[in-house]
């Protein structure tokens, strides 16, 4: 009993098998057992402190070689054919790639986004002015060599990359450089002394006039209406949109559109898939996300009309703009008719629109008090402010407003 617990377990441990007492021997299972319980105790609470980690964010990355492996220059691109052996860098009319002996990705990197590498922030400041302008400076935006166009105002381009520098390579101080410029505040407005001399505007003489992107166009529709969320983040969304689009699709899918506030969020947060994206995006030139896009080709078609006065999600948003004109009730018609058009252009309408705008508000009152069944159909939803035949009057007069050219264009 005196003896202590390690050193009799020494003592049976020196003892051959056979030469141990049955007492012996259970007393060295119980070791073994409380040895065994032991271990699994300890792994149990490291495991349990493992998963109490809280989340750490990964990537992939790249291990460099040990031993740089050789590259040649393949005549005619075939593989079989070998020519000399090249080595990593750049153009010698460009600085210095700099780094090691052998420069590496990180070199690449620190040499692409340094100042005084003249390359990297012309090709930005000219797709920035791109945006603004419908039109980079270099018209050819994916092709800065020798192929590409030359710019149309060298030294406006030169300059706006040293400011960009200047300024941190910040982009929003460059915006507000070009944004409150007279340039860009010009208006609109075709003149016809550049017709012949300039029409596609390459001397700035005048603003250009862009038709709006498609996530941008249906945001601004939804903005005007009064349906817009302002939530962000958050998962993904299904706004309304035709029945039988997944018919022509490889394989089927299914839609059903989001209910309450989700069902109006920003298109950025709409459900996208790569075989059979959202019909209105793709109508209005939006990119299909397959391939690499630095400019969309803007197309004018009679099916973007045709899904602005007609698509399910553009009725909603129309109604949802009568729903507003409908609690307008400071002024008379002309007065709501004035506001409702100073919300979709921006502007008040001139005498002869607003003779329109009444014109066929009143026309369509008639129609509707004629046919009280449809008006139940095309006014709001809502029923606080106005009755159906008012609701589906100023319902038909936003479908026409929404879908003005001078809506979906920016002057």
């Amino acid at each position: 009993g005196t003896e202590s617990y390690s050193r009799r377990i020494s003592k049976i441990l020196s003892l051959r098998a056979e030469e141990r007492s049955e007492e012996q021997r259970d007393y060295l299972a119980r070791y073994y057992v409380g040895r065994s319980r032991a271990w699994l105790e300890e792994r149990i609470a490291i495991e349990r402190l493992e998963n109490s980690k809280p989340p750490v964010a990964t990537s992939l990355v790249l291990e460099p070689v040990r031993k740089q492996r050789r590259t040649r220059l393949l005549k005619g691109g075939s593989f079989l054919t070998p020519g000399i052996e090249v080595e990593p860098g750049v153009p010698d009319f460009l600085p210095a790639l700099g780094g090691d002996e052998i420069p590496t990705r990180a070199d690449l990197a620190r040499w692409l986004t340094s100042p005084e590498n003249p390359l990297t922030h012309r090709v930005l400041v000219n797709r920035l002015w791109q945006r603004l302008f419908g039109l980079g400076l270099v018209e050819t935006e994916d092709d800065f060599g020798t192929r590409g166009a030359l710019p149309s105002h060298p030294e406006l381009l030169d300059w706006l990359a040293s400011e960009f520098v200047a300024g941190g390579q910040l982009r929003k101080p460059l915006l507000r450089t070009i944004v409150t410029s007279a340039t860009y505040r010009q208006a609109s407005n075709p003149r016809g002394d550049l017709a012949e001399i300039d029409p596609r505007n390459r001397l700035l003489a005048r603003q250009s006039r862009m038709r709006t992107d498609a996530e941008t166009l249906r945001d601004t529709a939804l903005a005007v209406s009064g349906l817009l969320s302002p939530e962000l983040g958050g998962p993904p969304v299904y706004p309304p949109q035709p029945d039988g689009v997944f018919r022509f699709t490889q394989k089927p899918k299914t839609w059903r559109a989001s209910e309450g506030e989700a069902r109006f969020r920003r298109t950025l947060y709409t459900w996208h898939w790569r075989s059979s994206p959202f019909p209105f995006l793709t109508t209005f030139d939006a990119d299909l996300g397959k391939r690499s896009c630095t400019r969309r080709r803007v197309s004018n078609t009679p099916l973007q009309a045709l899904n602005l006065a007609n698509d399910p999600m553009f009725i909603e948003i129309a109604q949802g703009l009568a729903q507003r004109a409908l609690e307008l009730r400071d002024g008379d018609l002309e007065a709501r008719l004035s506001r409702v058009f100073r919300w979709c252009v921006a502007r008040p309408p001139d005498a002869t629109e607003l003779a329109t705008l009444e014109a066929f508000f009143r026309r369509h009152l008639e129609l509707f008090e004629e046919q009280p069944g449809q008006a139940e159909l095309l006014a709001p939803g809502s029923r606080s402010s106005g009755t159906p035949i008012e609701g589906a009057a100023w319902t038909a007069l936003a479908r026409v407003l929404l879908n003005l050219d001078e809506f979906v264009t920016r002057n």
